[in-house]
């Protein structure tokens, strides 16, 4: 009987801990990060097919999302999907490709280093595009290979749709790190 007793005293505690220990990792991936795996091309050479990914869920809590950021949100036509991109234009910014790739912002071209190649298709944006209050236009870096805020089908992205920002390649383990803006 004593060592019974012994035994569920131990086996508690221990239950216990792995009861604590899931609810807590439980809560940190619902509000301060998020997993997600990068699938498909349209982020190269920053980011690869295959790579894994962590998104920072807390920083956009205390602050809005900076030009540059690579953020993770849903896919309007599939909420299930995750599209993972770049911010160029900021809310209330006018952003505007023009046929040489150029991107403009509120007239003044974009000084930036990430697009692996010049932009073919503007898409939407060949005409000038008002973002509103709360609106974001993304890009990936793989300007040509990249279903982005340039299609009717991604648009602007709303601020209230922003999963969180990408901030730390897990794997694969050759890359691991944090991920250079």
């Amino acid at each position: 009987m004593d060592k019974m007793k012994k035994f569920l005293k131990e086996t508690g505690s221990t239950v216990l801990t792995v009861v604590i220990i899931i609810i807590l990792t439980l809560g940190f991936m619902k509000f301060v990060a998020q997993r997600t795996d990068v699938d498909g091309e349209s982020m190269m050479y920053t980011l690869h097919d295959g790579d894994a990914l962590i998104a920072d869920k807390l920083t956009y809590r205390f602050s809005d999302p900076k030009r540059f950021d690579i953020i993770i949100f849903p896919y309007a036509g599939d909420p299930d999907s995750y599209f993972i991109k770049r911010i160029i234009g900021l809310p209330g910014e006018t952003v505007q490709i023009d046929t040489e790739g150029k991107i403009y912002i509120n007239g003044e071209v974009l000084e930036e280093h990430y697009g692996a190649e010049v932009i073919q298709n503007p898409g939407r944006a060949i005409e000038p595009v008002v973002l509103g209050d709360d609106e974001y236009f993304v890009l990936g870096d793989n300007r040509n290979y990249s279903f982005d805020s340039r299609e009717e089908a991604v648009g602007n992205i709303n601020r209230k749709d922003i999963i969180g920002r990408t901030w730390l390649r897990v794997f694969p383990f050759s890359s691991f790190g944090i991920i250079d803006k």
